[in-house]
């Protein structure tokens, strides 16, 4: 039995792949509008995060939208107090804060996002997403997630080298040192133990001989002792390392006591505790900076001066005015005097950038310790605030007891070494 066929039918498979490369190309003019867009330092997140808001003068623009800006506070403020993603969250949903979703619905804000019915609960992911959002400094940052094909909806992140970040493009909610502060406290990862708590120095502590992290353990006979062992040890590799055992209250007591220290000699001494952390990062005196300074400023005119010289060298010898030869042995002569001055000037600025990032860290570390200057207990935020790591030492006998010492890695300046501190770094056991 013949059956009847529609004509169109037989160009549907031609007008699917038209549509397809209509499609694709749609799709690649958007995306190079969304380059330009974002290399030009113009945001190119359709919808601000919480906190902000478009500016209702100028929609290129984010201003601060102050009730969620409090929120992202208080979500800065819990992570320095040593909660992690999961307890923010649990925290936040039991005070009945309010979630970006309902704040933006609450509020009349644009979104994207729906309301459900546990939209009132809090998650870990929102949390870490706001923890570690460089917008909330301030800054544009573009080009952080990206798309495998135009026909996905998923989005993957990219690797920081990618990003394009635009300082001070709208008022900051979280300040340079609290963010940095939160991101170092996350850096260490510190997981719960089986008993479900979580140590302030889980992550922080290396052992000082194979280099590598110490694990906490906890012995369930006795109660609250917790312990860090060399991971390599742990890992029945004994014949590499040894325990290096070390108690949690011991590392923590030495940890204080080394801290408090450094904090007392710095205020009572802060020339000399320049000059010593000075001296530790082999840092320029402003002196020798300015010097410096000035030299590349020096090696910046002789070198546009020469290019003007070696410009009208070139001149004189096409206008007949010196010979061929002449020429060619003058401008051998100012080109290697360009090259040696081009690599004094790298050098010089290669000088300038270390020594100004010397001087800066320098300075951090002095405001964190005026910030800090009197406490009785560690915090994770003060912790976090001076220690980058803790390198502990195998025990030794001393007097017939047991010694432990440890070396402090210190945010910014590293290692310090300062007068009669001997004493201040050992715990007996």
């Amino acid at each position: 039995m013949d059956t009847e066929t529609n004509p169109d039918d037989d160009i549907i498979p031609f007008k699917n792949i038209l549509n397809e490369m209509y499609a694709k190309d749609c799709s690649k003019k958007v995306r190079a509008v969304v380059r330009a867009k974002g290399n030009a330092g113009k945001h190119i997140s359709y919808l601000p995060p919480l906190g902000y808001m478009k500016d209702p003068e100028d929609k290129e623009k984010w201003i601060v939208e102050h009730i969620g800006a409090s929120i992202v506070k208080e979500i800065f403020a819990l992570c320095l107090k040593g909660y992690g993603p999961t307890q923010i969250a649990r925290i936040l949903t039991e005070r009945g804060i309010d979630t970006p979703v309902v704040h933006f619905h609450k509020y009349k804000l644009p979104t994207a996002l729906k309301l459900r019915e546990d939209s009132d609960v809090w998650n870990a992911k929102t949390i870490a997403g706001i923890l570690e959002n460089m917008e909330y400094l301030g800054h544009t940052v573009n080009f952080r997630y990206y798309k495998k094909s135009y026909k996905s909806k998923k989005k993957y992140e990219n690797p920081k080298d990618k990003w394009v970040i635009f300082e001070n493009t709208q008022e900051a909610i979280i300040d340079q040192e609290t963010f940095d502060t939160v991101q170092r406290i996350r850096d260490g990862r510190r997981r719960p133990t089986e008993m479900g708590e979580m140590n302030i120095l889980s992550g922080m502590l290396y052992c000082a001989d194979c280099g590598e992290k110490m694990y906490l353990c906890r012995c369930t006979t006795v109660k609250q002792a917790e312990y860090f062992n060399c991971s390599t040890y742990r890992k029945k590799k004994k014949k590499y390392c040894t325990s290096h055992q070390i108690t949690a209250h011991a590392a923590m007591a030495l940890i204080k006591n080394d801290i408090q220290y450094t904090i007392k000699f710095a205020t009572e001494n802060k020339e000399e505790f320049m000059s010593i952390l000075k001296e530790r990062a082999k840092a320029k005196s402003k002196r020798e900076l300015a010097s410096y300074i000035d030299g590349k400023e020096q090696a910046e005119k002789r070198i546009k001066a020469l290019d003007k010289i070696i410009q009208n060298l070139y001149e004189d010898k096409v206008g007949g005015k010196i010979s061929e030869e002449r020429y060619m042995k003058m401008s051998d002569n100012y080109e290697a005097e360009q090259k040696t001055l081009t690599e004094s000037l790298n050098y010089l600025k290669a000088e300038i950038e270390k020594a100004k990032t010397q001087y800066d860290n320098i300075q951090r570390f002095m405001a964190i310790v005026k910030r800090y200057s009197d406490f009785d207990e560690i915090t994770p935020e003060i912790l976090r605030a001076f220690v980058d790591k803790v390198i502990i030492n195998e025990k030794v006998k001393v007097d017939g007891r047991y010694v432990h010492t440890i070396e402090i890695i210190y945010n910014f300046v590293e290692a310090i070494d300062l007068p009669d501190f001997d004493a201040h770094l050992r715990e007996e056991n």
